[in-house]
């Protein structure tokens, strides 16, 4: 009997040159250790609050509110990328200290992504997250996930910095440049993040941001 697939999140950060934010995760973990990834997990219970008050912008009704939430949480909570603004519409800068505690309480479990905004008096732009894909993991597979697949610009003013528990190297790389690395073996990409490179590579070069559908058989095993 199949795993039952567990709703997640990722997030493909994008900076100004066009360059995408991929995360190496420790060779210890489990589960893809030693895998650079983009940054992103699980939909948690707390991304399921909505209160309209500290929300602005649309939503892609292919997938529900959680999975917005559930990719901005992650994206704040590994590399301390917040997509929020003021209530007036201006951008956000919250200082570093406040930044780490925040992180600290969501990875924790303390609070909810929604709890920070009311306490800081910011909105979730869902605007600054395009969806454009959804990846389930194959049912052989003993941990399975039912992935949704996000893009963001860089804001202006911040930069990333990794988690050091989650996280064991980052870099900024065009996608063509991750593949060929991919490709030669210098670091190590699961078919799903193929694909997703893939799928970007075409939007830079003027097609739609639509991820094809995704077919284990079309790429090589990686375990």
């Amino acid at each position: 009997m199949s795993a039952i697939p567990r709703p997640a999140s990722t997030v493909v950060l994008m900076d100004p040159e066009s360059r995408v934010y991929m995360t190496k995760r420790p060779e210890s973990m489990k589960f893809m250790g030693g895998f650079y990834v983009f940054p992103g997990g699980a939909v948690e219970q707390g991304d399921e609050m909505v209160d309209c008050e500290f929300f602005s912008g649309e939503l892609n009704h292919a997938c529900s509110h959680a999975f917005y939430m559930a990719a901005a949480r992650e994206l704040f909570e590994e590399v301390g990328i917040l997509l929020c603004q003021n209530a007036d519409g201006s951008s956000v800068l919250l200082d570093e200290g406040t930044v780490m505690e925040y992180r600290r309480l969501l990875t924790d479990g303390e609070i909810s992504f929604l709890h920070m905004l009311k306490k800081e008096g910011l909105q979730f732009d869902f605007g600054k997250l395009a969806y454009f894909g959804q990846i389930i993991t194959p049912k052989m597979s003993p941990i399975r996930f039912d992935t949704r697949f996000f893009l963001a610009k860089l804001p202006e003013g911040q930069s990333p910095k990794s988690d050091v528990y989650e996280i064991s190297d980052s870099l900024w790389i065009s996608p063509e440049d991750a593949l060929a690395a991919g490709e030669t073996g210098k670091i190590s990409l699961a078919p799903p993040t193929i694909h997703t490179l893939k799928t970007i590579i075409n939007y830079l070069q003027g097609q739609p941001l639509i991820m094809p559908e995704f077919k284990l058989s079309d790429y090589k095993p990686v375990f």
